[in-house]
């Protein structure tokens, strides 16, 4: 088969040495060391947040799972895993902001689902969410977008309620809300993940 009629390559070459198939992940494809690498790279809001650094997804994910940590203090383990992985698959994806994606439609979230399955899987969890639970994240995620939006992305709070609802029970004062710099988001992700991969774990074990 010659170079121009073969099939386009649809996998990704991580700095682990993974090759991640984006058509068909495999969760033995998946390490977290690329996960937080990655999501420590992207920014939210296309960049256009104010501040030194950008504000990455990295930080945004730990801002996400410690909102739902203080909606409801009585998460378990997996759950605030879950919250914390919930933007996992932009780590090969990106992040698209939300007027891009009304305008490329929906075909990108069968790839996001497929990650998102393999990536839950491949740190113990069921690779479809409870409902109940999936709600818990997004709402958690409206309210960092609430954050984000007023803080760091040039929103009045009048417009940023329009989109995201205005926050209940949480303050900004509570959250990270000055952007880190590239490796403290990175570390900070991982010593997340660490922690409730472990608390994970020992909730398995006792169960």
């Amino acid at each position: 088969m010659s170079a121009r009629s073969a099939p386009p390559r649809v996998w990704q070459r991580m700095l682990s040495g993974r090759r991640l198939d984006l058509a068909d992940p495999s969760p033995f494809d998946i390490e977290i060391s690329d996960i937080a690498h990655g999501l420590a790279r992207v920014a939210r809001w296309n960049g256009q947040t104010s501040g030194a650094h950008a504000f990455s997804v990295a930080q945004h994910s730990v801002l996400v799972e410690q909102i739902a940590g203080i909606a409801d203090p009585t998460l378990s383990a997996a759950g605030r895993l879950a919250a914390l992985l919930h933007d996992a698959p932009e780590y090969v994806v990106g992040d698209m902001i939300s007027p891009f994606k009304a305008l490329v439609g929906g075909e990108y979230k069968v790839v996001e689902a497929r990650l998102q399955a393999a990536i839950h899987l491949r740190f113990g969890l069921p690779a479809d969410r409870p409902i109940a639970l999936t709600d818990a994240i997004k709402a958690a995620d409206r309210v960092a977008a609430y954050f984000e939006a007023t803080e760091l992305a040039g929103f009045t709070a009048t417009e940023a309620a329009k989109f995201f609802g205005r926050p209940r029970g949480v303050h900004k004062e509570q959250l990270p809300l000055d952007p880190w710099p590239t490796a403290e988001a990175q570390r900070k992700f991982l010593e997340r993940f660490t922690a409730l991969a472990d608390a994970l774990a020992g909730e398995t074990v006792s169960a």
